[in-house]
C-alpha cells in the first residue's frame, strides 16, 4: 500500500448563495483539512467568526456554495493496480470529480469516502474538484421530501448527517461549516488491501488476554491466497484467507497481562498491535494500533431501587466521575493533539474518570481516543444524534448504519472505549416534548436506538454494553417506564438551572446523572478578548450575542439571588456568577456521590468550550480553567467529607474512592466567623475502600447561637468540610478578612493569603493580569488565621499591587460591602 496525500496546492471559490462581491469571483487558497471560514478569514475578507458581533454578520455562507479545486500529479497507475481517492471526512454535500467526471457524491460528514481513481487519473494527471452545496438547502430540501420532524434549533439538522451543533446550539454559534475536514489521500495497492480491521479485546479467568482480529479485506484479484498475522507483546498468530473469502480471524492470546485500569482505579498499560496482509509477494497492507486488556460490562441487574447504571470495569463497579465533551472547536481542524492532550489533563487534574461524547457532535478522533487510553479517561461514547426526531427513510437509515459501522468497526482497540449510546435526549423528547401531535404516526428515530445501533455494536464490537439513549431506562418499554425516571438507568436534571435553585438536586437520588449542571461567564481575559462593548453590560450587544441559553442571564440572576448579595458592578457579577455556577454544580456532585453505590455516576455538563461564551462549562473556549473546574477537583477528590441531608439532619458523608481503608480521627468544631471555637470534639470514622458512609453528628455541633455567626468545620488535618448554617447572602462576612503578600518565583509567583476571619472560595484571578496567567488552585476556604499559597504560572511581569487586591484577588466575602 502506498499513500500520496492531497493536501497542498488546493483553491476554492464561490459557486452559488448570496455572496458579497468582494469574495465574487475569487480564486481563494485553501488548508486542507481545513474550513471555508477559516480560509477566508486568512484571505483578510471576513472577520475572525468567533469576533464580537461577527456571526451574525456571516449568516451569507449558510446559503453559499462551493468548489474546491487541486491539481493532481500522481504516477500513472500500472497494469493490475488499484488506485484510490480516499476522502476522509467531507463537509458535508458534495459532488466528487476528476476532469469534470464524476466519482461519486457525499451526504454525510461522519463518514470516509474511497472513490476508485483509476480511469480518472488513468494519465497522472488530473483536475480535482469537491462542488460543495449549502447543507442547510439539503436539509431543507429532505425534510421537505420525508416531512417535517421536530427538533430544538432554527433549522433541520436533523434532515442531514451533519454535526448538529454546527447549525448553532444554546452554547455555540452558528456558523455551519464547509470544507474538506480530514485527510485527502491517493491509495495505490495491488491485489487486496485492509478494509476494516476489528480487534476485540477481552481477558481471560487465568489472567490471560485474548485479541480476536478481524480483519475484513477488498480484493483486487479474487484468486490471491491471502494470509493476516497479528502480533500483540510478542505473541504473534495468522489466518488465511482462501481465494474468493473476504475475511479472516486471527486470535492472540498474551499470558499473565496487566489489565488497563480508569484513572484513580490502578495504571494504564498499553500493548502495540500490528496486523498484517501477506500475499504472494509479500506484505499488501499494515494496520498498527495499541490496545489494553481489561473487561466493561454495565450492571443493570434491577435491586430494590429500581435499575442501577452501574460501569463495572474488570469486576470492580466504578463510581463514574466525569463531565461531558462536546468538539473543543466549533471549527473542528483546529483541534490539535496537543489542545486535546491539554483539555484531557485538566479532566484528569480534576479527578474525572470518565468523558461522554455527546450525541450533537463527532465519533471522536482517533487522537482523543489514544489521549483517553494513555490516561485512564472511560469514553461513553453517543451515536451522533441529539435533541431531535430523525426519520428512518431509507436513504438516511443508509447513511446512519455506514458511518455507525465504519465508527464502530474502528474504536473498538481503544481500551478506554466503555459505552455505545444511541443518542441524546430523543427518547426523553418523544415522551415529553410535544412531539407526538406533530409526528401523527410518523417515524421518530426509535428504529435506530431499539434495532440499527444495538444491532450494530452486537455484531461488530460485542464487547461493550449499549445503552439505547441518555437519559434512557434501560430494559424497560417507554410507555412503562418514563426514559427520565430517577429510578431507572441514566438522567439527566435540567429542572436546577431551567426552573429550581440548586438545592433542589438533593430532592433525586438517581441510579446515575448523565447530564447535570449551571451555566457561568468564560474567565475575564477570554471574554474580553472576544467581546468589545463600551461598556461591557449583561445587556451589550456582543456579550448577548456570546450567550445563547434561553433567558441565560435572567437564570444567571435567580441562580444568584438566594445566595449572594447583589453585585455592585459587572466585574461584581462576573465573579459571582462564575462562583455560582461552582458551587451549584459541586453540590450536586457532592449530593450524588454521597448516596453511592445507589448513584453509579455524575457526569457534569460541560468540560469543555467550542468558542468563547457564557456556558455551562468547567474549561471556557480559550482553554483557561473557570472556577468551577477548581470547584469540581475538590468535589471529584478521591476522598470527600461532604454534609449532607439524612432523614430531616444534617449528616456527615464521608467518601472513600481508593483502594485503601480511609481510618481517621475528625476534628468536629463548631466555630464563630471570627475564630472564636463555640464547640469541639472528636469522631472516628473507619470508611472501606471504594464506599460512602453516614457519620452521626451530635447535637451541639449542629446548633448555632446565631446562624449568621457560625460554621460547621469538620476535618482530619487532609481533608475538610465546612457547613454553613445560612446562605452566604445572609452570613456576617468580614469584606476584608483576606490580605495577602505576593513574591516572584521561577516561572511566575506566589500569593500568600492569610484570613482575619472566616474567609470563603478565596481565589486569584490571574489572567486579569496576563493572558498565559494561572494559579494552580482556587475556592479555598480560610478559617480565621490560616493561610494559603497560591502560585500564579506566567512568563509577565505582573503588579504585585494588582495580584493582591481586587479584582484579582477574590473570595465570597470581597462580594459584601464594608
Amino acid at each position: 500500500m502506498i499513500r500520496q496525500t492531497l493536501h497542498e496546492g488546493w483553491h476554492f471559490s464561490a459557486t452559488s448563495g448570496p455572496v458579497p462581491d468582494h469574495v465574487a469571483g475569487r480564486r481563494i487558497p485553501a488548508r486542507v483539512p481545513g474550513s471555508t471560514h477559516l480560509d477566508l478569514h486568512g484571505a483578510g475578507l471576513i472577520p475572525d467568526p468567533y469576533q464580537h458581533l461577527a456571526e451574525a454578520e456571516l449568516t451569507w455562507l449558510h446559503r453559499s456554495g462551493w468548489r474546491y479545486e487541486l491539481g493532481v500529479r500522481t504516477t500513472p497507475p500500472a497494469p493490475g493496480e488499484r488506485l484510490d481517492l480516499v476522502l476522509e471526512g467531507v463537509d458535508t454535500v458534495a459532488d466528487v470529480a476528476v476532469d469534470g467526471r464524476v466519482l461519486g457524491r457525499t451526504a454525510n460528514m461522519h463518514r470516509t469516502y474511497r472513490f476508485d481513481a483509476r480511469t480518472a487519473l488513468g494519465s497522472g494527471r488530473g483536475a480535482l474538484s469537491v462542488d460543495l452545496s449549502p447543507a442547510l438547502e439539503y436539509a431543507e430540501q429532505r425534510e421537505a421530501a420525508m416531512g417535517a420532524r421536530p427538533h430544538v434549533n432554527a433549522h433541520p439538522f436533523n434532515a442531514v448527517r451533519k454535526m448538529a451543533c454546527s447549525f448553532g446550539w444554546d452554547w455555540g454559534p452558528d456558523l455551519q461549516t464547509a470544507g474538506l475536514w480530514r485527510p485527502v489521500r491517493l491509495e495505490r495497492w495491488r491485489t487486496a488491501r485492509l478494509d476494516t480491521v476489528r480487534t476485540l479485546v477481552t481477558v481471560e479467568e487465568d489472567g490471560t488476554g485474548r485479541v480476536e482480529v478481524h480483519a475484513a479485506v477488498e480484493r483486487d484479484d479474487p484468486g490471491a491466497e491471502l494470509r493476516v498475522s497479528a502480533e500483540v507483546a510478542g505473541v504473534r498468530t495468522e489466518a488465511v484467507l482462501p481465494p474468493g473469502s473476504h475475511e479472516a480471524v486471527a486470535v492472540v492470546r498474551v499470558p499473565e497481562v496487566r489489565l488497563w485500569w480508569p484513572a484513580g482505579h490502578g495504571d494504564q498499560p498499553l500493548y502495540p498491535l500490528r496486523v498484517l496482509l501477506h500475499g504472494a509477494d509479500g506484505v499488501l497492507d499494515t494496520h498498527e494500533r495499541r490496545t489494553g486488556f481489561r473487561t466493561v460490562t454495565v450492571d443493570t441487574a434491577p435491586d430494590e431501587h429500581g435499575t442501577p447504571f452501574t460501569v463495572v470495569v474488570n469486576g470492580r463497579p466504578i463510581f463514574a466521575k466525569g463531565a461531558n465533551w462536546i468538539p473543543d472547536d466549533h471549527f473542528l481542524t483546529r483541534i490539535t493533539r496537543d489542545r486535546l492532550a491539554r483539555r484531557l489533563d485538566q479532566a484528569v487534574g480534576a479527578h474525572m474518570n470518565m468523558l461522554r461524547v455527546w450525541g450533537g457532535g463527532i465519533y471522536e478522533s482517533e487522537d482523543f481516543y489514544d489521549l483517553c487510553d494513555e490516561r485512564g479517561v472511560l469514553v461513553w461514547q453517543d451515536f451522533p444524534l441529539a435533541c431531535a426526531a430523525y426519520a428512518e427513510d431509507a436513504e438516511l437509515w443508509h447513511e446512519f448504519e455506514a458511518e455507525a459501522r465504519e465508527h464502530v468497526a474502528r474504536l473498538t482497540p481503544h481500551p478506554s472505549l466503555a459505552l455505545w449510546n444511541g443518542g441524546n435526549e430523543n427518547l426523553w423528547g418523544f415522551m415529553d416534548w410535544g412531539w407526538q401531535e406533530p409526528l401523527a404516526g410518523r417515524t421518530w428515530g426509535h428504529g435506530y436506538y431499539t434495532d440499527l445501533f444495538p444491532r450494530v455494536v452486537a455484531e461488530l464490537d460485542p464487547t461493550r454494553p449499549y445503552s439505547p439513549g441518555s437519559p434512557a431506562s434501560p430494559g424497560h418499554a417507554l410507555d412503562a417506564v418514563h426514559p427520565n425516571d430517577q429510578d431507572h438507568g441514566t438522567r439527566h436534571e435540567w429542572q436546577v438551572w431551567n426552573r429550581l435553585d440548586h438545592r433542589a438536586y438533593r430532592d433525586h437520588v438517581p441510579r446515575f446523572c448523565s447530564e447535570f449542571g449551571f451555566q457561568g461567564p468564560p474567565t475575564w481575559r477570554t471574554l474580553t478578548d472576544w467581546v468589545h462593548d463600551d461598556p461591557l453590560t449583561t445587556t451589550s450587544p456582543g456579550f448577548l450575542l456570546h450567550q445563547k441559553a434561553e433567558d441565560g442571564n435572567g437564570k444567571l440572576a435567580r441562580g444568584l439571588a438566594p445566595h449572594l448579595p447583589e453585585p455592585a458592578s459587572f466585574t461584581d457579577w462576573h465573579w459571582a456568577t462564575q462562583l455560582v455556577q461552582a458551587r451549584a454544580v459541586a453540590f450536586g456532585v457532592e449530593h450524588f456521590r454521597s448516596w453511592w453505590p445507589r448513584t453509579a455516576g455524575a457526569l457534569v455538563w460541560q468540560l469543555n468550550d467550542c468558542w468563547p461564551v457564557t456556558s455551562w462549562s468547567a474549561v471556557d473556549g480559550d482553554g483557561r480553567p473557570k472556577p468551577l473546574l477548581y470547584a469540581l477537583r475538590h468535589a471529584f477528590a478521591p476522598r470527600l467529607l461532604t454534609v449532607q441531608p439524612r432523614e430531616g439532619r444534617p449528616t456527615l458523608v464521608a467518601v472513600n474512592d481508593t483502594g485503601e481503608r480511609w481510618t481517621t480521627r475528625l476534628r468536629v468544631r463548631r466555630m464563630r466567623l471570627d475564630g472564636t471555637v463555640e464547640h469541639e470534639s472528636s469522631l472516628d470514622a473507619d470508611i472501606a475502600a471504594r464506599s460512602a458512609q453516614a457519620l452521626e453528628l451530635s447535637d451541639p455541633a449542629l446548633t448555632p447561637a446565631e446562624a449568621a455567626q457560625e460554621v460547621l468545620v469538620v476535618d482530619d488535618g487532609r481533608t475538610r468540610a465546612v457547613h454553613t448554617f445560612a446562605a452566604d447572602r445572609d452570613l456576617a462576612y468580614d469584606p476584608g478578612a483576606v490580605t495577602a503578600t505576593a513574591a516572584r518565583v521561577p516561572g511566575g509567583y506566589h500569593i500568600t493569603a492569610t484570613a482575619s476571619s472566616f474567609a470563603r472560595d478565596t481565589a486569584v484571578l490571574a489572567d486579569r493580569l496576563a493572558p498565559d496567567a494561572e494559579a494552580d488552585t482556587m475556592l479555598v476556604t480560610l478559617l480565621p488565621g490560616e493561610s494559603h499559597t497560591f502560585t500564579v504560572r506566567t512568563d509577565a511581569d505582573l503588579d504585585t499591587a494588582a495580584l493582591t487586591s481586587a479584582p484579582v484577588l477574590r473570595s465570597v466575602n470581597s462580594l459584601f460591602r464594608p
